[in-house]
Formats: structure tokens, sequence, C-alpha cells
């Protein structure tokens, strides 16, 4: 999440889970090359595992962002393929990126070439009209193809005229659904849930949809309590989990 998950807040979050995989905030491929990459990029060694999040469209950019993001540490480097923003469209990046499936599947095979981490791609549902179940597999078939296995699946149509990103988290109603079919027509990957996770109740979803796993987002930022509660039920108590206090 951009301006959210920066360094110190995920050292945070991880003191919460010790389990959970962390993501950095959305980086663009072309800040990883030409930024500061110790300002953009840089974390503790106590993240691990941590996940490097890329905005972008053009695969050698990527490709060389990604391998930069390996070599400092990465543990997975995640295409964003989901976020609405007017600044991000106009990078004609996320989520206007599932209207090009074979773009994005480029995208992902330079990445692969160019790193052994695992490379990952988060999306919503949908883009406006676009979000029939026929426009999600059509997006999904030629990324799997390329050996993308994991997708993280924000549940929501992105609706890219008329609402901020704000109200793209809260007003597209949620489908579920469409994860637990993808997981029956893409047997092998992995389908993570995203949006409207807001309680320890979320671990329903992982049996009722056969989903491999959970993301939660602004939620851990405004209840960080709520990934130890997750972790604890999903790993086990850990005597090194902190108790509130002392995690602050």
């Amino acid at each position: 999440m951009m301006d959210w998950t920066t360094r110190h807040c995920r050292f945070f979050h991880r003191l919460l889970a010790p389990n959970a995989l962390l993501y950095t905030e959305m980086v663009t491929a072309a800040a990883v090359i030409y930024g500061k990459r110790d300002r953009l990029l840089g974390f503790n060694t106590a993240e691990h595992p941590v996940a490097l999040q890329l905005g972008g469209s053009d695969p050698k950019a990527l490709a060389e962002a990604a391998a930069i993001g390996q070599a400092l540490g990465y543990d997975e480097i995640n295409l964003n393929c989901g976020c609405p923003s007017d600044r991000v469209q106009k990078g004609a990046f996320g989520a206007c990126l599932m209207r090009e499936p074979m773009l994005v599947a480029d995208c992902v095979q330079a990445m692969r070439e160019s790193v052994s981490v695992p490379v990952t791609i988060k999306h919503r549902i949908g883009v406006d009209d676009e979000n029939d179940y026929a426009f999600l597999f059509r997006f999904i078939e030629p990324l799997y193809a390329q050996g993308c296995k994991v997708f993280i699946v924000h549940a929501r149509t992105a609706l890219l005229k008329g609402l901020s990103p704000k109200e793209n988290r809260e007003i597209p109603p949620l489908h579920y659904d469409r994860l637990k079919a993808l997981k029956q027509d893409f047997p092998q990957a992995q389908f993570v849930l995203n949006g409207g996770l807001t309680d320890a109740l979320a671990v329903h979803w992982l049996d009722a949809l056969q989903a491999d796993g959970l993301m939660l987002g602004r939620a851990a930022y405004h209840n960080p309590w709520l990934l130890r509660d997750l972790d604890a039920l999903l790993f086990g108590e850990d005597p090194a989990r902190p108790e509130h206090r002392e995690a602050v």
C-alpha cells in the first residue's frame, strides 16, 4: 500500500505475525532503477519473508527492477495489476493492465527470466463493465501459461471512472465466489483472497473457497493486532509473539 507499508510499519507487523508474508509499498520500476534505492527499498532482515511490489508495464524495465529487488534480498516480486488510482492509470499500469493480459504475460516472462524468486500478481476481478468471470479467466490464463503460479485476488471490480481509490475499496461489491472458480479452473495455482477481510473470522474463507491464503490491507494497518490473532489461529500460539505493550 503506497505510503502505508513502509519499512517501519513492516517491522512492527513482523513482531506481531512471525509467519506472515509482508509486502512493500508499490514502487514503480523506474523508481527502482533510477531512484534512491536505500530510501525506497531498504529493509531490516527481520522483515523476511518480504515481497517487493512493482508497478509498471514495460517488460524490460520490470525485468531490470525485479533483478535489483532480488539482489537486495527480497523473497518475492509482485506485479500490481489492481490499483485503480488516476496517477497509476496515467502511467498505464495497475488495474488497467487487466485489459492487456498478453502484455502482462510478457512482463511475467521477462521478470521470471531475470530472477529465481517467485513472480506473483495482485489483481482485481474485473475493470469497469468488463467484470464477468470470462474476462477474469482470460486475464489469468496467459499468466499461468508463462509460469506465474500465485495470484492475489482483490475480489472487487475496479471502477476506473467516477470512484476514488478509497471508494474503489468499499463500493464495488465483493465476489468471493470468483476465487473458488479460479481455483477449480487452475488447481495447480495458488489463489490468495484479498478485500473486505476485517476480523479473525476471515479464516473461514480458507476452507469455504479453497483459498490458499489471505491478504490484509488497511485492516492490518488500522488494527495491527488482527495480524497477531490470525497468525495465532493459523500457526498456533508462539511464546515469541508479543503482547500489546511488548510489541509497542
